[in-house]
């Protein structure tokens, strides 16, 4: 049986005929987008638009995380033509920003960090004015590896957390909390100047206590950028199942929350992704850097209904 979600998850019927375009363009150049992998409930909504989170290095992850929908296995070699295929993809799209995500990849001695570095360079060639946001794994807190990134230079470096550290090791056995911790901080770190991002999910199983102890935690470590989104289990088999669906409200307040401990952007609800409206966080993050006026962008925040 179908589950029956909240009221709060309706949306509008997309443009098919939109969305079977970008359908087409990545079936036709085998690229792989974390919208489709991840089972995205804003695919439509961000396809209509010419917007979509681009996936490398291939399909499968090495990594089986309970909460995830990205096929875990043994991933195929790399493809050396996908930095090219992806850049020429996001000119077609006329794209001004970008979000560049990976499967896990274990079994690669730089854990991917190539291949991010090479989809970087490939756009910035072909499309010099996009901004890029790369959404990393943890490349197992290797510093060559997040140096191989920061050095091409992204606009925004993002990782997420998932969950909070009581549950973390129930979702996702093969990370480690902390570890993720210390990759944001290397980040900043390593660049000062680079936004740092991240992300998590409510709905787990976490408590309140634990949620605020979780932003906490991102602030010691200088996160700029956090989303909050609610959990949605991909299948009934394997995967951890919700706790709860967190209303419209309560989201409310940890966004409210998070601009009291001194994240620059927090996106906060239900149908928040860590790479669903990544542009609008980025654009306010730098025009009110420019501006100098951050306390005043922090106040000017607000809940978007149904977001």
């Amino acid at each position: 049986m179908k589950k029956r979600l909240p009221d709060w998850f309706k949306q509008n019927l997309p443009d098919r005929k939109k969305v079977q375009e970008l359908k087409e363009l990545f079936q036709s150049a085998s690229i792989n987008t974390v919208c489709q992998e991840a089972h995205c409930p804003n695919l439509s909504q961000c396809w209509e638009k010419k917007v979509a989170t681009f996936m490398i290095l291939g399909h499968i992850c090495t990594r089986n995380c309970r909460f995830c929908a990205v096929s875990s296995g043994v991933p195929s070699p790399v493809n050396p033509r996908e930095p090219i295929e992806v850049a020429a993809a996001i000119k077609k799209l006329g794209l001004k920003y970008v979000v560049i995500t990976s499967v896990t990849r274990d079994d690669l001695a730089d854990q991917g960090a190539r291949q991010f570095v090479l989809t970087i360079n490939a756009i910035r060639k072909v499309s010099p004015s996009t901004a890029v946001e790369v959404l990393i794994p943890d490349l197992c807190y290797e510093n060559d590896n997040l140096k191989q990134v920061i050095e091409a230079r992204p606009e925004v470096i993002g990782h997420n957390i998932e969950t909070t550290e009581r549950i973390f090791g129930t979702v996702r056995p093969q990370a480690d909390y902390h570890r993720s911790l210390a990759v944001l901080a290397a980040v900043k770190e390593m660049d000062p100047t680079c936004l740092v991002k991240s992300g998590f999910m409510v709905g787990l199983g976490e408590t309140l206590p634990e949620i605020r102890y979780l932003m906490k935690d991102l602030r010691k470590v200088d996160c700029d950028i956090l989303s909050i989104g609610q959990y949605l289990a991909p299948s009934s088999n394997g995967h951890v199942k919700e706790s709860r669906f967190v209303n419209v409200e309560e989201f409310a307040v940890y966004e409210d929350y998070g601009r009291q401990l001194g994240f620059q952007y927090v996106l906060s609800g239900p149908k928040v992704r860590s790479s669903f409206l990544a542009e609008e966080g980025y654009r306010y993050v730098i025009a009110n850097r420019q501006s100098g006026f951050e306390e005043g962008f922090r106040d000017s925040i607000s809940v978007r209904p149904g977001v």
